[in-house]
């Protein structure tokens, strides 16, 4: 309930299980859930309640919630402040937030931007109106290639495999120039800096090939936000839409890109997902920003006929099959594999819907 008072303000880390419940039980009340990766909290507390709060995930806003008896004042607007106060401490100046398309107009008022909205689904905000067209100003300078037919590859590359050296090979070849962006955020077993290292020696010998980082502009499936969005197919759906309009209406045009190319997916239901909605958001003529054109490129098997996958080449390292491993991936991928193997017991596999 509003009070005259003004609210205290108090950081929870997340690894504070007590505090963090508590965080949890206000979350719910207010029909939100919690993401797993938020490091850092803000709360606001009148005499000691719980009012507000939001979390903090790296460059990522989640968990935003006011208590209703609070809503309309200018509490939300001193959350927000508070949160990217905090942000700046941890280094982390350019911030996003993902939020119901509802919610688009109050965020506005807090210094955010729309960057792409998914009707009655999510919408991507971002606390600069300059940011990725300054980003796509950079891409453009320093990477435009003239050409009739620009592709493009995002992938994620954990690790890089003969799976992912194809098919850049055979879009390379398909190609006046191909755009590789790999997937920045650091939620896969191999580290971002070690799957860019990867792909750029594995594209290597290969003439018209650009190897890009990814960006904060090619969203991670396993840092995409759910709190808001009770069903997981939905959560799902709205990632796929959100990544996939980012680059069409962003992206691509600084490029010139019209061909993305992608490999088929066998096994995971997920990925599979991802590579449907591809034809939705980036093919259909209904939009302003102009259509690419989807090529599903069939994956290379292994001597057994089986598609060769880097989760294949993780469980095979999980199972001590070094020599297995190794003829599933580049020559200069071997030296990465025998690293990861020396320091890491386990190797896990993160949800990703880029190869």
């Amino acid at each position: 309930m509003y009070t005259a008072t003004t609210p205290e303000f108090e950081v929870i880390n997340a690894g504070n299980a007590k505090a963090r419940e508590e965080v949890v039980r206000f979350l719910a009340r207010n029909g939100l859930g919690i993401d797993d990766d938020i490091e850092q909290f803000i709360v606001a507390r009148d005499r000691r309640h719980l009012v507000a709060c939001t979390g903090i995930a790296g460059n990522t806003l989640k968990c935003i919630a006011v208590d209703t008896g609070w809503r309309g004042t200018s509490l939300s607007l001193t959350l927000i402040h508070e949160a990217e106060l905090l942000a700046a401490q941890n280094g982390e100046h350019q911030l996003f937030l993902f939020t119901c398309p509802d919610n688009v107009k109050s965020f506005r008022g807090c210094g955010f931007y729309p960057l792409v909205t998914v009707e009655n689904c999510a919408a991507l905000m971002e606390n600069t109106p300059v940011g990725i067209h300054r980003y796509c100003s950079q891409l453009r300078s320093h990477h435009f290639v003239p050409g009739k037919n620009i592709g493009a590859i995002v992938m994620n590359a954990n690790p890089f495999t003969l799976g992912h050296q194809y098919l850049i090979e055979h879009a390379a070849g398909q190609c006046d120039w191909l755009h590789v962006f790999v997937v920045q955020e650091d939620v896969s077993t191999f580290s971002f800096k070690e799957r860019f290292a990867m792909v750029r020696d594995g594209s290597r010998h290969l003439r018209n090939v650009t190897v890009h980082p990814g960006s904060a502009y090619i969203i991670s499936r396993g840092t995409f936000p759910g709190y808001f969005l009770k069903d997981k197919q939905v959560i799902n759906k709205a990632y796929a839409a959100i990544d996939l309009m980012l680059f069409r209406n962003y992206i691509a045009p600084a490029l010139n890109i019209n061909h993305r190319f992608v490999g088929t997916e066998p096994f995971c239901s997920l990925t599979a997902e991802y590579n449907r909605a591809m034809h939705r958001w980036l093919e259909d003529e209904t939009c302003q920003a102009a259509a690419i054109s989807i090529h599903e490129i069939e994956r290379r098997t292994d001597d057994n006929n089986v598609p060769v996958s880097a989760s294949a080449v993780r469980r095979l390292l999980n199972e001590n099959k070094f020599s297995a491993a190794n003829r599933m991936v580049p020559i200069t991928t071997r030296a990465f594999l025998k690293n990861e193997a020396q320091h890491q017991p386990c190797l896990s596999e993160p949800l990703s819907a880029a190869v």
